[in-house]
Order: structure tokens, then C-alpha cells, then sequence
């Protein structure tokens, strides 16, 4: 039963959330061998003021463990 939450600057409209949400379902499938039916993605905005605070820090920075692909930038 994977579920992905992907985190992401607003701007996207509703149909690219829908084509992205589509794309990992089928990576998943493809990959984990996950069935359509177990998969369930959500697409959440993150405010660039707030990337630091709500994902860098906690998520990339703070759980190592868990990043299996790494960002290519860093933050102060």
C-alpha cells in the first residue's frame, strides 16, 4: 500500500498535479510492484518561504535515513 506525498512549490495547476500524481503511480507499479488500486499519491504546496522551515530541515536534513534521493542544493 505505498502512498507518496510530494511536496512542492504552488503553481501547478490541478491537471499537472493529476499528470504527476499518474507518473509516480505508474513508477511504482513498474518499479515496487505495487497494483493500481494500492497506490495513492498526494500533492502538497509548500510556500518557498516555508521550504526551509516545513521540508529542508525536517525532511532532507533531519531524516537521512529515510532520502533515497538526494537534492542537489543546499540551504545555509
Amino acid at each position: 500500500m505505498p502512498h507518496v506525498i510530494v511536496k512542492m512549490y504552488p503553481g501547478k495547476t490541478d491537471a499537472q498535479k493529476a499528470e504527476i500524481a499518474e507518473a509516480l503511480a505508474a513508477a511504482l507499479m513498474a518499479s515496487a510492484g505495487a497494483a493500481e488500486r494500492a497506490v495513492s499519491v498526494s500533492i502538497e504546496d509548500v510556500a518557498q518561504t516555508d521550504w526551509e522551515s516545513q521540508v529542508y530541515r525536517p525532511e532532507i536534513v533531519g531524516r537521512p535515513e529515510t532520502l533515497f534521493k538526494k537534492p542537489g542544493y543546499s540551504l545555509p
